[in-house]
């Protein structure tokens, strides 16, 4: 019974690192708010956390563990309702300038989180996480399309020379204005054939002249709801990944509405900033009474905005944007040759020839990058008869300059922006402009966490299960297989701690359905070890010396337990690939219980058995029941 050394230091090794690693769920996360500011480029000071702790005591809530770090502040409170009664007093007398979001803060002692050693995170279902409902705001989602379908109907007038006096925008299509009747009849022949499958079309008499009125079909209106709805949960989910939360939740809710559920977020106030941003980037022309522009009223064809802040000195722009971020294929931040923040830009075919047309006429004019973000403002208005007050958001939309610069040679498919603030703006921005365009403003209507008394039930629920579950397989195999049953139940206890630590360490949530993955790996953690403690008694019965059975047991048991678990571990493959939320869950549980039952099962169940009997001479008889 010849067992090699390496696998005994490979067993302490793996025992010492899983212990580490696992021994930060000792310490669980308590509730706190977490405060930051409105974009990654604004920069606070512990005033912002002196001022909180002001409200909160003015308040009479209860906190501890207030502190300053990573341009954030972080108040812990004593139990989630008082988080969320500190959540609603910060949010309305800090202001919008503040992103006031839910939280846990870790207790895990500092030497563990040195060595990157943190608690598994619990799903939404436990605790730990933040749910959120958005709603996808239709009215700008066909605003925006009808901008991008007059611009066609402009380009395909002007093709064939047709003069247009005026173009307007009305609730679902657009109304155009021409000189005479022999113009709006030539022009409604055009538009049939460019946008006949999209509008319907009605020749009109107006004041101003011959109109032509085109609205868009029952059938249109629906594909540009369903598409913004969907252009919204990609963009999500692409954002999500971004930020590195596992196992989210993103589906639609109704003909508008979309639900996010992030278990495990600890920074849940970058992901409501991130998610709720509806960041867009035009490119345009700088126009060319830009330099004897002095305020007022823009000039026909172009449009003001304020540079680098909302607050900044008016540039005038052309009213036509060259190309949208709709465009932008790739982002990426870094720095210029001078250590400034930029964001590398990558358009696709269509985008990059876009680009390279408008800049082939126009080298040596300066073009500008316009940043636009739609918003929510919220006020609180107080009810005359109850004396509550009550939540009031009101959309609107910030638009500003952030980088002009002169065109030094025709432009492609891949350039910079420049002019940013700071490098945590230059990578927000990138993320946004990476994980794609949000095909309509999204606002945030619902945000909660799941309470700590139904995550604790839960909680206990399954740890209680598991328990029953490890007691009961505890007894029958100290009943069915004495000494060898007790060594299967010390390699079974080793091997939930090593889930516990990889678990830990990959950062995947724990859900219910993961509780019951833990459950059924321990089941066929010791089916392993039956299948080899039975082969083992098979060898004694056919006359093997004790310590033959034991390596005949082991050899001969090896090939059927590989091949049972390498099929439940395909399985657990598939249910990754192709589920979602706690199905996923449940797979990654399932999958890492496989591997470490393998490791205990035959590694260390092999490593106990031999420093037990190894040594022993003349060895006649196995305690094996």
């Amino acid at each position: 019974m010849h067992y090699p050394a390496w696998k005994y230091i490979l067993i302490v090794v793996v025992l010492v690192v899983s212990g580490l690693y696992a021994l930060p769920n000792l310490y669980p996360d308590e509730p706190a708010v977490q405060i930051t500011g409105a974009s990654a480029g604004t920069e606070l000071t512990e005033d912002v956390l002196t001022r909180s702790e002001t409200l909160l005591e003015k308040a009479g809530l209860s906190y501890h563990g207030g502190s300053f770090a990573d341009n954030s502040a972080l108040v812990r409170l004593s139990n989630a309702e008082d988080q969320l009664k500190a959540q609603e007093v910060l949010r309305r007398e800090l202001g919008e300038q503040y992103v006031v979001a839910l939280n846990l803060a870790q207790t895990t002692p500092q030497w563990l989180r040195d060595i990157g050693a943190k608690p598994m995170k619990l799903g939404l279902d436990l605790r730990g996480g933040v749910r959120f409902v958005l709603e996808v705001d239709m009215a700008k989602a066909l605003e925006q399309r009808l901008g991008t379908a007059s611009q066609d109907a402009r380009r395909a007038l002007r093709a064939e020379q047709i003069a247009v006096k005026s173009l307007r925008t009305t609730e679902s299509g657009m109304m155009l204005i021409f000189n005479n009747q022999d113009a709006r009849n030539r022009a409604q022949n055009v538009l049939q054939n460019a946008m006949g499958m999209d509008f319907s079309l009605r020749p009109l008499a107006a004041q101003e002249g011959a109109a032509l009125e085109l609205t868009y079909t029952e059938a249109k209106l629906a594909e540009i709801n369903e598409y913004a709805v969907g252009q919204n949960l990609t963009t999500l989910r692409n954002r999500i990944s971004e930020l590195g939360v596992a196992e989210a939740l993103v589906q639609s809710q109704g003909a508008n509405r979309i639900v996010v559920e992030l278990p495990g977020v600890q920074d849940t106030a970058e992901a409501k900033r991130v998610l709720g941003r509806t960041a867009n980037l035009e490119f345009r022309m700088v126009s060319d009474n830009a330099d004897t522009f002095t305020g007022g009223i823009a000039p026909a064809g172009s449009e003001a905005f304020p540079f680098g802040t909302l607050d900044g000195p008016q540039i005038l722009l052309n009213r036509q944007a060259i190309v949208t971020g709709e465009k932008v294929q790739g982002a990426q931040a870094g720095v210029d040759e001078n250590g400034r923040p930029q964001v590398s830009i990558t358009l696709d075919t269509s985008g990059g020839r876009l680009m390279q047309n408008a800049t082939r006429t126009a080298v040596g004019k300066q073009m500008a990058v316009l940043f636009i973000e739609n918003k929510q403002r919220v006020s609180y208005e107080e009810d005359p008869a109850t004396g509550e007050l009550t939540e009031v958001r009101t959309p609107y939309t910030e638009t500003r300059v952030i980088n002009r610069a002169t065109i030094q040679a025709v432009l492609g498919s891949q350039f910079q922006i420049t002019g940013l603030d700071s490098e945590a703006e230059a990578s927000e921005l990138a993320l946004l402009l990476r994980s794609g365009a949000l095909a309509a403003p999204m606002y945030f209507v619902e945000e909660r966490t799941i309470g700590p008394s139904l995550g604790q039930e839960n909680i206990d629920k399954g740890l209680f299960s598991t328990q029953v579950g490890y007691l009961l397989v505890f007894l029958w195999m100290i009943v069915f297989y004495r000494v060898f049953g007790l060594i299967a139940n010390i390699a079974l206890a080793l091997n939930v701690i090593i889930m516990t630590a990889i678990m830990s360490i990959i950062g995947s949530s724990l859900t219910l359905p993961g509780i019951a993955g833990i459950v059924l790996t321990i089941g066929m953690a010791v089916d392993a070890n039956v299948l080899i403690f039975e082969r083992i008694r098979e060898e004694l019965a056919n006359g093997a010396r004790a310590k033959s059975a034991i390596v005949a047991g082991f050899d001969r048991a090896f090939s059927s337990i590989f091949d049972a678990n390498i099929t439940t571990l395909l399985v657990a493959f598939i249910l990754f690939a192709i589920g979602t939320g706690p199905i996923k869950g449940f797979a990654v549980t399932l999958a890492i219980g496989i591997v470490t039952s393998l490791f205990t099962a035959i590694v260390v169940t092999r490593a106990l058995i031999q420093l037990w009997y190894g040594n022993r001479k003349n060895l006649t008889k196995l305690s094996i029941g």
